[in-house]
């Protein structure tokens, strides 16, 4: 890559929404404003010996690894690699990432997608895929969210979490272990997958602007700064009714 595309890589990797804090199984990772991180908790394959990574600017977790993107669109990994989820050093104009479990997703500068891992479910079988926009990933599974608000998904679908191929206006994703969230452009939210503790009970929600999803809960953000979560409560997860004033996408 010569100079003048690399100064355009860097450009417009800083234009795509950033992952700043990582979860993964057992531990916790921040990405600090010089671009080195912080990460604190399990430790056993060396997920937190990120103190010699520099030039950062996203950053995700999964199954006992730690993935970061660099400015520069490549990126690097520490962690379990039993099925080479961190081979990711050859990668290259990436501007998003993304980890399941077993399996790590590189959404590239061109609108295709890359992945490296466990592919059993056939959840890295992305090379085909184009025009999209944002990336996702589940335990086993894997969502595409295309330019024009469809979205794409493999793996996985035993609880019809890949079931999303007639959704539409979609502007953005989450996924938790086994079940897949579309925010659609009007506000309300599309949900697929299990169901078992009501994580995808999210049809009456209305004026949400930004949406997560954990192994078994499903948050969202609304217009007026509050919260509303459905899904499994068990540590209290889901007490998010008295938030207030969180702050909106973009501000």
């Amino acid at each position: 890559m010569d100079y003048i595309s690399l100064k355009e890589v860097v450009l417009k990797v800083k234009r795509w929404p950033k992952d700043t804090i990582a979860a993964g199984r057992r531990h916790t990772v921040g990405l600090k404003s010089d671009g080195t991180l912080s990460a604190v908790g399990d430790n056993k394959y060396g997920q937190c010996d990120v103190n010699g990574w520099s030039d950062i600017v996203a950053v995700t977790a999964g199954w006992r690894r730690t993935i970061g993107l660099k400015s520069d669109g490549t990126v690097v990994a520490l962690g379990r690699n039993n099925e080479g989820e961190c081979d990711v050093s050859g990668w290259h104009d990436i501007v998003a990432v993304a980890a399941g479990d077993w399996h790590t997703i590189g959404l590239k500068l061109d609108g295709t997608v890359t992945a490296v891992g466990n592919n059993r479910y056939r959840q890295c079988n992305v090379s085909s895929w184009s025009d999209i926009v944002a990336v996702a990933a589940g335990y086993l599974h894997t969502i595409g969210l295309k330019s024009d608000g469809t979205v794409s998904a493999v793996g996985f679908n035993k609880h019809h979490q890949c079931d999303v191929s007639d959704w539409r206006n979609i502007v953005a994703i989450a996924v938790g272990s086994n079940h897949t969230i579309g925010l659609k452009s009007d506000g309300t939210v599309s949900a697929m997958g299990w169901n078992e503790y009501g994580q995808c009970n999210v049809s009456d929600w209305r004026d949400i602007v930004a949406i997560a999803a954990g192994c078994t809960h499903t948050v969202g953000l609304k217009s007026d700064g509050t919260v509303v979560a459905v899904g499994d409560n068990e540590y209290g997860q889901c007490d998010v009714s008295g938030w207030c004033s969180i702050q909106l996408p973009g501000n």
